[in-house]
């Protein structure tokens, strides 16, 4: 990985998105399918259990039908389908190409619709920025791609009407910026703190996709911005948005070798005016 430092003004955050984008449109409709499988298959998976695909976040969903729902960075799509299955309006925004093919086609055999918006999240256009979103969300993967997470988190609280529910699950910064972990079993398992957990520089690093392709494919790479804890919480509050809920959670694997370290983390929020 190398480490680029960024300057006082953010004047790499242009930068960064442009290459961010450019790695996404790569490959990554071929990396659903070897990931997912062919969408007709995994529709009908999602028909009989769309639940089973919100995987942890399920008991942030309590109710969603009748629901206008914005997924920002909604990559694939497997989890705004599972939504509109389970009868929500939903949108979708972002940047890669192969990503809205592959939610088109799973939400087409699932015989549902969804709204996705080809866009940068931070472009979206005002005729989407409606501010009657009963619930907007991201997940996994998401707050290390902006170098600044202000404009991020006023556009959920412009997109929020009032009583409107903020979700965001990402990884926790203990283990994307302090622990680095050798080892494939729980027993030879070693973690070391080799980190810097205030560090703010960009991080290049492989784009996620690349570990669901056959190693035939270009590498792409990508620049993050590993946030900690403390950001994150500051950002949120900072927009106007009331935190109700931070869930810290353990690996939730069934090979649990990182027991009892921080994996990943849920933030829940409310626009109250």
């Amino acid at each position: 990985m190398n480490n680029i430092i960024l300057d006082d003004n953010n004047q790499l955050n242009t930068a960064n998105t442009n290459q961010n984008q450019e790695s996404w449109n790569n490959e990554t409709y071929q990396a659903w399918i070897n990931r997912f499988g062919e969408p007709h298959e995994v529709s009908q998976r999602m028909l009989k259990d769309p639940v089973k695909m919100l995987s942890h976040l399920s008991s942030k969903f309590i109710d969603v039908n009748g629901k206008k729902i914005m997924n920002l960075m909604g990559s694939n799509g497997t989890k705004a389908v599972s939504l509109a299955i389970m009868g929500a309006t939903v949108s979708v925004v972002d940047f890669s190409e192969g990503n809205k093919r592959y939610a088109l086609e799973l939400a087409k055999e699932a015989n549902v619709d969804i709204t996705y918006i080809l866009s940068d999240v931070l472009q979206l256009s005002d005729q989407y920025v409606t501010g009657d979103y009963d619930i907007v969300f991201a997940e996994m993967g998401i707050l290390h791609y902006f170098t600044d997470l202000k404009p991020f988190m006023d556009l959920i609280y412009r997109l929020l009407k009032t009583g409107g529910l903020f979700i965001i699950r990402d990884f926790h910064p203990v283990t994307t910026k302090l622990i680095s972990s050798r080892g494939t079993t729980a027993k030879i398992r070693k973690h070391k703190v080799t980190g810097d957990y205030f560090d703010t520089s960009l991080v290049e690093t492989d784009v996620a996709y690349t570990k669901y392709l056959d190693g035939s494919e270009e590498t792409h790479k990508v620049l993050l911005r590993h946030w900690n804890l403390g950001e994150v919480i500051t950002s949120i509050a900072s927009s106007g948005l009331f935190i109700k809920t931070l869930e810290e959670e353990q690996n939730l694997s069934s090979e649990v070798f990182d027991k009892g370290i921080p994996k990943t983390f849920t933030v829940t929020a409310v626009k109250y005016f």
